[in-house]
Parts: structure tokens; sequence; C-alpha cells
């Protein structure tokens, strides 16, 4: 157990941007709703998943919509404390803990904000180990746990319950009431035992957004070369945004950003692929890193992350790639998140393959 302080907090903020792969929101909107909070009402105490009992609730929360609209409509203070009230009054039970449902820009601080307001614990975990853009895209559902009831909220006061017959139909009437409250809602959702969150979550996905945001914060030169290092990262790309092809439909952020390289890479040109986040890569139309494995861009200059919201013209970046958690190499992992579920026409192969001597 220890306690999450301002500077821990701006940490987060950064590594989780990384870790978001382009999605999850801005983190600096996450950064700044945490940093209020706990001004407000001091550190937020953060338990690691063997402190929790296994008989506790507890009960993620995030942001719902595209991080475009997330960019223009921040989170109020209300929707998350609406949320878990409903959400407590429906199970009749107190919720014990919060935590991330993706370790992704806002939503991994959004549980941050509400805990220090509402004085739980948050926990070391979350259920991606990245960030994807569909409610049924976690570790929890792989393991069969449902994502109901699930409690949706907006700025207005507005408040739904919903319990589905599966977590697919979660996201469709979510995503629906999601548009209908104006591009962005809080979600909680995926409530759970805590013996079910050490099974099948992704753990110390905080500390390790936490060491990665050190690392870039800290630098006083490029430090993308560290970063590799501290997460077992493939540098795939270096180059120049020359065109994004970006637009917002059925509450998703979807586009493909073209890059044109520099340096070793000079004369080539790589494709990103995104729906929130980063999903595909493609060198000249060979894949060279494929969901879910993790497809991050940082600032060629100073590390920080670039996020779908923040793509512009002429941004000098580098391409990275990091295994994905071995939970979405599984079967159902690949059916759930995998390239085809995208629609795009080819084979989940891991990133380390990809990189090989074998396959170059």
């Amino acid at each position: 157990m220890r306690y999450l302080d301002e500077n821990a907090i701006k940490n987060i903020a950064v590594g989780a941007a990384v870790l978001g792969t382009g999605g999850g929101g801005d983190p600096y909107i996450g950064e700044l709703m945490a940093l209020q909070a706990i001004k407000e009402h001091g550190p937020v105490k953060m338990l690691e998943v063997d402190e929790v009992p296994d008989d506790a609730l507890v009960v993620p929360i995030g942001m719902m919509g595209a991080p475009t609209v997330l960019f223009e409509k921040a989170p109020g203070e209300n929707e998350a404390k609406n949320a878990f009230q409903l959400m407590e009054e429906h199970l009749g039970r107190e919720i014990f803990a919060t935590m991330p449902i993706e370790i992704g820009g806002v939503n991994s601080l959004l549980p941050v904000a509400i805990a220090a307001r509402l004085g739980l614990p948050i926990i070391n975990v979350d259920g991606m180990g990245r960030a994807f853009p569909e409610l049924q895209m976690v570790t929890f559902y792989l393991d069969g746990i449902s994502n109901s009831p699930l409690v949706i909220a907006d700025e207005r006061g507005n408040t739904s319950i919903l319990q589905t017959i599966d977590n697919h139909w979660s996201e469709r009437i979510a995503r629906n009431i999601t548009v209908q409250m104006g591009g962005s809602s809080t979600v909680a959702q995926y409530s759970m035992s805590g013996k079910q969150v050490k099974n099948s979550g992704v753990a110390k996905s905080l500390t390790f957004a936490e060491g990665i945001g050190k690392i870039i914060r800290k630098s006083k030169q490029n430090p993308i070369q560290e970063v590799l290092s501290f997460t077992s990262g493939y540098s795939l790309f270096e180059g120049k945004v020359i065109d994004i092809d970006r637009k917002t439909s059925t509450g998703f952020a979807r586009g493909i950003a073209t890059i044109e390289g520099m340096n070793e890479d000079k004369g080539k040109t790589l494709s990103l692929h995104f729906q929130n986040e980063f999903l595909l890569a493609t060198e000249n139309d060979k894949p060279v890193c494929i969901t879910p494995d993790l497809i991050c861009l940082l600032d060629n200059e100073t590390g920080q992350p670039i996020t779908t919201e923040g793509l512009r013209y002429g941004v000098r970046c580098t391409v990275i790639g990091i295994a994905c958690n071995e939970k979405w190499r599984t079967e159902k992992g690949i059916e759930t998140v995998g390239p085809r579920y995208f629609g795009y026409d080819l084979e989940y192969i891991p990133i380390e393959i990809i990189t090989s001597e074998e396959v170059i």
C-alpha cells in the first residue's frame, strides 16, 4: 500500500497516454481532475491486488466515447459520484475500492479523482494493460465476467442502469446512449469481487504507467530509447506526419494517419489505422504491428506520447510497439480484439515475430 501524490499523478498521466495507444481521452484532462481532487481531499491510497479482501466489492469506472469529443466536453465532478451511488443502491452493498477499466489517458486517472472525492482506495490493476475502444474488450470478459449491471451517467445528471444478456449488448446499448448524451459519458461496470480482480486483472498497470511517465518527465534529452528498454518495446518507424484522414462516427474517432519516413526510414511510408486507439501499423502495406500488441506514437524531441486527437500535420515522431498482456494472445483474446474484429483482413502475428530477422 502507498499513497498517490501530485508527482505520481503527473507521471501516471504521461505513462498512461503511452499505454493508451493513442486512445483513452486526453490525459491532461484526467491529470487536472485527479490533481484537483487530491488537492481538496488529500492523497489517494493505492492497494496492490493481494491487499484486497476476496469478498470485497470492486467497481471499475471510466469514460466512454470518442476522444475527440472528450477533448471539448470534459467530465465534471458529479458523473462518477452519481454512477457509484446508483450502483451501490442497485447492489445493496458499499463499494470497497475502484480501479481503472483501462490504463489509458483520462481513464487511468478518473478513478483516482473519484477515489479521492469518495474516500475510496484505488487498486494497482486494470482490465486491459492498454486501451481498447469497446466495453467487452477487457480481460474480465475473457474470464466470463459480466459487465452488468452497468451504470451510465452524464454531466446533466442523467443516469441509466443496464442489465443485458451479454457484454456485447451492453456495448451496443451504452454506445447509443453515449451518443445521445453528447458523445461522452461516465460508465461504472464489471462490479467484481476482490478474488475476481486478482484472477482476471492486469496487475501493477498503474505503477507501470508511472515508471514510463517518470522516464519521460525527468529526461533532459530524447528518452525514447530508455522507454523502449523499460517496456521491452520495439522501435518501428521514425518520420513526419504528412496526412490525417479522421472522422467521428457511431461514437468512435476513426481514421488513418500517414507518416513519411526520416533518417533510417527515409523513402518509406507508414500508415497508422485507428479506432480511438492505434490498431494497425503498416509499412508500405506490410504489417509491422498488429492489435492487440500496443502501437504507441512518441514525439521525436520530447518523447511525449501523441494521442489520436493530438495528431497534427508535420509532427515528427517515432512509432514504437510493445507486446500485449498474454491474456490477449489466447484464442478468445484474439477473437475479441484481434485484427479481424476491427475489419482488417489479416492474421495476428506477435510483434516479436514480425520484427525478427527471420520474418524480415
